[in-house]
C-alpha cells in the first residue's frame, strides 16, 4: 500500500480535540492560527489539527516538534464555516476527515505548515469481528442505556460495513473523556490496543452515569422531606393564628397599607403599588417571590413621592454663600444666580442639567455643596468613576436575586427630597462594558429635560420624576464623555487658579482650616504672605490646591511639633527663607525668559494642565540638503505645525534678503527643551516661524517678547485657547510683550487688569504683521532693536 504524504498549514489546539467523522466549532484568536486560515482558504480549506501537551502554554512551539509542546498525531479536517466573533477572534466549523503523523514542519512565508503522513484505517476482518464483536457488543448495550444522542441505526450501518476504525472514532467522540484521553485513541496503531482503549472510556462514562443517578436519588429523597417540613410549618403558622399569637406577615402589610394611603404618590403608582400588595396578600409569607415584592413595596414607600424643598430664592444671600465658600470662579456663580433670578419669576421652571469641566482640585465638588446651600436644597452626590454597568444606573430588574433599584434613586431616597441638588461626579469616567450595557447611554433619558420627567428605572418599573432635580455634573475633561451625553450639558469650564488666586485661596481658606483642625490659631503659628508664593511656585504644580494644601498642613505640623517640644516657646513665625528648612529643596522650579537675545530662539507659550508655561523653542542650521529635524517629543500635530511654519518662513525670507541656498544647502533642527515632556497642539505655529526666521537670517529674536498661536501655509495666525493661562505664565517669567492673533482679542477680558497694566499685547493677523513689529533685528546692534530690551 502507497504511503500518502500531505501538505496542511498546521494548528495546535488546548482541548477541543477534534476526532475523525466528527464535525466541531472552535474559536481562533492566535496570530499563527489567523495565518494558518488564511493559507487554508486559499488552497484546499484543510487544516492539520494537534492537541497542545500543555493548555496553558499560549505559544507552542509547532516549528520544532522535537520540543515535545505537540503530539505527532493530529486529525487532518476540512474547514466548512467561519464567522467573525465581537472580540476580532474567528468561530470555525470543520469536519474531521481523516488521522495523521507530522513527519516534518516547513516555514512558508510566516505560516507553519505540516508534512503529514495520511493513516489508513484498518480493515474489519472476519477474525476480528470473531474476536472483539462480543467484547464490543456488551459495551455498547451498557453505554446505548445511558446515551440517548447514540443512533442505534448508525452503530449497526458501520458495524455491517466493517467500518471499525469509523465506529471507534464515533464512540470515543460521545464520550465525556478529557482531551488527552481521546488522543490515546489517535495515538495507538494497533487495532485490539485502539478498541480496548475506547470501550475503557466508554466504562467509565457508564460508571459515571451511575453514580450521578445515586446523587440524584438522594437529592430528590431531600427535596422531598423539604416540602414536607413545609407543609408542617404552614400548618404550625395557621395554627398560630388560630391561638392569635403575633402574625409578623400581617404586621408587614398593615405598616405598607398604612404608608400608601400616607404618601402622595402619582395614581401609576399608587394603582401599582396597590396590585403589588394584592399580590403579596395570597402568598405564601415563606415563599421567595412574597419577599421579592416584599423588598419591592418597601422601595416603593420609602421614596419621598411628592416631597420637595422650598427653594431659597434671596440673591443677596446666595451670592455670599457662594463668595464665602469660593474666591473667583465667576462664571459658575454667575450661572447660578441666573437661575436663581428666572426661578423667582418661572415657579415652573425645569432643573438645569450643568457640567463644570476642569482639572482636578479646582473646587467643582464642593462649589456644588455651596449651591446646594444657597439653595436650601438638599445635596446627594453618586460617583460614576469606573461605573460599568448599566443596571447602576437604571436598577436591576426584579427578576434578579438582590436586585435594587440604581444610583439615581437609591439617591433621591437618601436625599429625602424630590428635587436635591444631585452631583454626578467625575461623569468623564464612567465606563463601558460590552456585556453590561452602556452607563453613559442609560444617564441620556434622566439628564434630557424634555424625558426626564417620566425616567424609568427598572426596578420601579413605573416613571419617575427627575424634572425638578439640579443635576450638576463635573469632568476633568469632554474627550470621554460621549457626544449625544454631551448634549444634553451645559457646559461650564473651570480653567486652573492663577497664582493669585491661589494666594487669596490659602489665606482666606486653607491656612485656618488647617490651623482649626491641628487645635491651633493665627495667633500661635504666624504664616508670613511669601510663604504662600513660595510654596505655590516652587512646592506644588497643580491648576488646583489641594497639594498646596498638603504643604501648608504640613508646614502647620512641623510648628506645632516645634510648639509641643518647646513649652516655653508662645508662637512660630514662619517667613520664606525658613520653608526650605522645613519642607527641604524645592520641588519645582519656574521658566525665565533668557537674559540674552540670541539667533534662533523664539519665546513661545503653552497650556498645560497645571496652568501655563513659556517654550524656548530653539533652531539651530548645518551643512546639509534642506531638511527638518524635529526633537523635544512633539506630538503629530506639532510636527505639522513645525512643518508649516518651515514652508512659511521659506517663503517670506527674502524680507530679510536670505539667500535660496541658505535653505537648500543647509539641514534646520528645531528643538523645544525639556525633551521628557511630551508636548502637542498647533499654538506654536508663529513661534517656529520666527526662530526659523532667526536662525536663517542670522538676526536674534527678542527674548522677552513672547507669542502665540497657529499659522497657516499662507502666513495667517489663527486663534487659539488657554489666553488666561499663557498669558499669566509669561508675566511671571518676565515677558513685557505677547504677540497673540487679533481673533483672541475677545479672551482679554480674562486678564486680571495689574497684569494687563504691565505687559503690552500686540494682535496680529499674520506673520507680515509680526515682522512688522521688528521682533528681528534688522542687523546686530540696530538701536531699534537694542531699544526694545
Amino acid at each position: 500500500m502507497a504511503i500518502i504524504f500531505e501538505e496542511h498549514p498546521i494548528i495546535p489546539i488546548r482541548d477541543n480535540l477534534i476526532l475523525p467523522r466528527a464535525m466541531r466549532t472552535m474559536t481562533v484568536g492566535r496570530p499563527s492560527s489567523f495565518l494558518a486560515m488564511q493559507m487554508a482558504n486559499q488552497l484546499d480549506k484543510r487544516l492539520f489539527l494537534t492537541l497542545q501537551r500543555d493548555p496553558k502554554n499560549d505559544n507552542p512551539d509547532v516549528y520544532d516538534i522535537s520540543k515535545g509542546d505537540i503530539n505527532k498525531v493530529g486529525v487532518v479536517v476540512e474547514v466548512r464555516q467561519v464567522s467573525r466573533l465581537p472580540d476580532n477572534t474567528l468561530k470555525v466549523m470543520v469536519a474531521g476527515l481523516y488521522a495523521a503523523t507530522i513527519e516534518r514542519t516547513e516555514n512558508r512565508s510566516g505560516c507553519i505548515v505540516a508534512v503529514v503522513r495520511r493513516r489508513e484505517e484498518t480493515p474489519w476482518t472476519e477474525d476480528d469481528r470473531r474476536v472483539y464483536m462480543p467484547a464490543l457488543e456488551r459495551a455498547l448495550d451498557d453505554y446505548a442505556k445511558i446515551r440517548n444522542d447514540l443512533s442505534p441505526d448508525l452503530i449497526n450501518t458501520v458495524l455491517k460495513s466493517g467500518e471499525i476504525d469509523k465506529l471507534l472514532y464515533i464512540l470515543a467522540d460521545s464520550t465525556s473523556a478529557r482531551a488527552e484521553e481521546k488522543q490515546l485513541v489517535l495515538d495507538e496503531d494497533s487495532l485490539r490496543e485502539r478498541i480496548d482503549t475506547v470501550v475503557g472510556l466508554m466504562l467509565i462514562d457508564v460508571e459515571i452515569m451511575k453514580l450521578d443517578e445515586n446523587i440524584r436519588a438522594r437529592v430528590k429523597e431531600q427535596m422531598v422531606k423539604t416540602n414536607r417540613d413545609f407543609h408542617l410549618s404552614e400548618q404550625l403558622k395557621a395554627i398560630q393564628q388560630e391561638l392569635g399569637k403575633n402574625d409578623d406577615f400581617k404586621a408587614d402589610i398593615d405598616g405598607i397599607e398604612q404608608k400608601l394611603s400616607e404618601l402622595n404618590m402619582p395614581e401609576e403608582v399608587k394603582d401599582k403599588a396597590e396590585r403589588e400588595l394584592r399580590k403579596m396578600k395570597v402568598m405564601a409569607p415563606m415563599s421567595a417571590e412574597s419577599s421579592v415584592v416584599r423588598n419591592y413595596l418597601d422601595w416603593l414607600v420609602s421614596i419621598p413621592w411628592g416631597e420637595y424643598t422650598e427653594d431659597n430664592l434671596n440673591l443677596d444671600n446666595a451670592e455670599d454663600v457662594l463668595n464665602r465658600d469660593h474666591y473667583g470662579l465667576e462664571k459658575p456663580k454667575e450661572r447660578i444666580l441666573e437661575y436663581l433670578a428666572v426661578r423667582k419669576l418661572a415657579q415652573n421652571m425645569k432643573g438645569p442639567i450643568v457640567c463644570f469641566v476642569g482639572p482636578p482640585g479646582v473646587g467643582k465638588t464642593s462649589l456644588a455643596k455651596s449651591i446646594a446651600q444657597a439653595m436650601g436644597r438638599k445635596f446627594v452626590r453618586a460617583s460614576l468613576g469606573g461605573v460599568h454597568d448599566e443596571a447602576e444606573i437604571r436598577g436591576h430588574r426584579r427578576t434578579y436575586i438582590g436586585s435594587m433599584p440604581g444610583k439615581i434613586v437609591q439617591s433621591i431616597r437618601k436625599s429625602g427630597s424630590m428635587n436635591p441638588l444631585f452631583l454626578l461626579d467625575e461623569i468623564d469616567k464612567i465606563g463601558t462594558d460590552s456585556y453590561r450595557g452602556d452607563p453613559a447611554s442609560a444617564l441620556l433619558e434622566a439628564l434630557d429635560p424634555e424625558q426626564n420627567k417620566s425616567f424609568m428605572d427598572h426596578y420601579l418599573d413605573v416613571e419617575f420624576d427627575l424634572s425638578k432635580t439640579f443635576f450638576i455634573a463635573t469632568a476633568n475633561t469632554t474627550d470621554t464623555i460621549p457626544s449625544p451625553l454631551l448634549d444634553r450639558m451645559e457646559l461650564i469650564h473651570i480653567s486652573g487658579y492663577t497664582e493669585r488666586e491661589k494666594f487669596h485661596i490659602a489665606k482666606k481658606y486653607l491656612i485656618p482650616k488647617q490651623l482649626l483642625e491641628h487645635s491651633l490659631d493665627k495667633k500661635r503659628v504666624k504664616l508670613a504672605d511669601n510663604v504662600i508664593t513660595e510654596l505655590s511656585r516652587y512646592y506644588t504644580k497643580e491648576a488646583g490646591v489641594r497639594n498646596l494644601e498638603r504643604e501648608v498642613a504640613a508646614l502647620i505640623r512641623k510648628a506645632a511639633r516645634k510648639l509641643t517640644k518647646d513649652d516655653c516657646l508662645e508662637a512660630v513665625s514662619i517667613n520664606r527663607k525658613d520653608v526650605e528648612g522645613y519642607l527641604g529643596k524645592r520641588k519645582y522650579h519656574i521658566s525665565k525668559v533668557y537674559k540674552e537675545s540670541e539667533v534662533g530662539v523664539a519665546t513661545g507659550m503653552a497650556w498645560t494642565p497645571y496652568g501655563g508655561d513659556i517654550l524656548q523653542i530653539e533652531v539651530a542650521m548645518y551643512e546639509g540638503s534642506g531638511k527638518l529635524m524635529l526633537t523635544g517629543q512633539l506630538g503629530d500635530v506639532m510636527q505639522e505645525s513645525a512643518k508649516t511654519a518651515f514652508t512659511v518662513a521659506r517663503s517670506i525670507a527674502g524680507r530679510f534678503d536670505v539667500p535660496a541656498y541658505r535653505f537648500s544647502e543647509y539641514d534646520f533642527h528645531l528643538h523645544v527643551p525639556e525633551g521628557a515632556v511630551p508636548k502637542d497642539g498647533p499654538s506654536a505655529g508663529v513661534t517656529m516661524a520666527t526662530a526659523i526666521l532667526s536662525a536663517v537670517a542670522d538676526l536674534p529674536c527678542n527674548s522677552k517678547w513672547a507669542m502665540t498661536g497657529e499659522i497657516t501655509l499662507r502666513g495667517k495666525a489663527l486663534p487659539v485657547g488657554g489666553i488666561k493661562e499663557k498669558t499669566l505664565a509669561a508675566y511671571r517669567a518676565g515677558v513685557t510683550d505677547i504677540i497673540m492673533p487679533i481673533d483672541n482679542e475677545k479672551d482679554l477680558t480674562d486678564i486680571p487688569n495689574d497684569v494687563k497694566n504691565e505687559v503690552h499685547f500686540h494682535l496680529v493677523k499674520d506673520m507680515d504683521e509680526i515682522l512688522d513689529l521688528n521682533i528681528l533685528a534688522k542687523k546686530r546692534g540696530d538701536e531699534s532693536w537694542q531699544s526694545m530690551l
